[in-house]
């Protein structure tokens, strides 16, 4: 399969090339700032790498087209990249409301707009996409990453029926507390709380996120779409 990835160069999208890969398939992975980082994934996977911000639409347009003709196509799509925001909403400026949705959710909307033709096309094809816990549970201090990541469970749903007569299935996967760059930023004590709201009790890794990606986009779950699965170690039950 052609499997088009984005935010490949760190955390679960690179574990996600990482997966794809070991299983033989053709991936080209997005990234917007780390030349370096996607440099290094690329040497070690044999992967190809394009540069985009995937929060603008031509530029998603773009680095799509340049991905289809790489690849001869695009089979899978795995909607990962995201950034977040945290504190207060009160003290939330516009511009770090637009910042979070124009990336995590209008860059999926972006993507899978771009992609859908090549699936038409093809009568056949998957799209993945990476929400979290926090779109279905909420969390204080991130509205607006919550906010988007809701608005991802409802594009799942809706693409999952508008797609499914052209062959193509569409699902989520919604990672609990994860060991990524992203989660860094949380302190000791309150990583040791939300593990112990964990009931598996620990943190999950980047690759128990691919796994789950990976099932969705083999052919084990063509009968599988709409669907949302949490890989949260049980937190959000």
């Amino acid at each position: 399969m052609n499997v088009l990835i984005t935010g490949g160069s760190r955390g679960i999208g690179r574990a996600c090339v990482e997966a794809f890969v070991a299983e033989g398939h053709k991936v080209v992975f997005l990234y917007r700032s780390r030349t370096a980082e996607a440099q290094k994934v690329c040497r070690l996977t044999g992967t190809h790498a394009v540069k985009a911000d995937i929060a603008k639409s031509a530029a998603v347009d773009k680095a799509v087209a340049e991905a289809a003709e790489y690849m001869g196509g695009i089979d899978v799509l795995v909607n990962n990249a995201g950034v977040s925001h945290i504190g207060l909403l009160q003290d939330m400026t516009d511009a770090d409301w637009r910042r979070v949705i124009d990336t995590d959710l209008s860059g999926a909307f972006y993507l899978s707009r771009a992609v859908i033709p090549y699936m038409v096309r093809q009568q056949t094809g998957r799209i993945v996409n990476v929400g979290s816990m926090w779109g279905k549970t909420g969390a204080s201090c991130e509205a607006a990453y919550s906010a988007a990541k809701a608005g991802i469970r409802g594009l799942t749903m809706a693409l999952a029926k508008e797609l499914g007569p052209s062959g193509i299935t569409v699902n989520c996967v919604e990672p609990g507390l994860i060991d990524t760059e992203m989660n860094a930023a949380l302190d000791d004590d309150t990583k040791r709380a939300l593990c112990d709201e964990t009931p598996l009790g620990r943190i999950g890794t980047p690759r128990d996120v691919a796994n789950a990606v990976l099932f969705f986009a083999s052919p084990a779950a063509s009968f599988i779409t709409g669907q949302i699965l949490g890989v949260d170690g049980g937190f959000a039950v």
